[in-house]
């Protein structure tokens, strides 16, 4: 018999339990990964959005959210402050270096990230690729790893 762990989940067959507030009811659904998204955009082609053009993209991308919020998948989302006010922070040899902004120089920064939750890579695809940025920048989608590998970091 599976146990129920801290989640709420049946952590021995991977099933997770559910209460819903409407209904009342419990129901069991299989436990989905986690996938990190990091949305990468290109600031400058943010700052020359007409203001127009720039309220109909975030609307968008609001609407997307509350979809996904709605549906279950998102589990955070956050936009990021412009790379300048980055601060990169190097331990080498016990003493700390700071940089302002960011390590590389890239075309595009890293403007924010959503995490969800997705059956598989295949699903976790397709929602990043329907991200509004997507379009212009590009979103990096990483399974979200359950615990810290004894064998090793990758």
């Amino acid at each position: 018999m599976g146990r129920v762990d801290s989640d709420g989940g049946i952590a021995d067959y991977g099933f997770q339990i559910s209460e819903s507030r409407e209904s009342g009811f419990i129901s069991w659904k299989e436990e989905e990964m986690k996938y990190l998204c990091l949305a990468y955009e290109e600031e400058k082609h943010l700052n020359a959005l007409s203001t127009d053009a720039w309220d109909g993209l975030r609307r968008e991308t609001l609407s997307y959210v509350d979809e996904l919020r709605r549906d279950g998948r998102l589990l955070a989302a956050e936009a990021l402050q412009s790379v300048q006010a980055a601060t990169t922070v190097r331990v080498r040899q016990s003493k700390v270096s700071l940089t302002d902004g960011p390590f590389a120089e890239t075309k595009e920064q890293l403007g924010g990230f959503f995490l969800i939750d997705a059956p598989d890579l295949s699903e976790a695809i397709s929602i990043a690729s329907r991200w509004p940025s997507a379009r212009f920048g590009s979103i990096e989608v990483r399974p979200i790893e359950t615990e810290l590998r004894v064998e090793g970091r990758y």
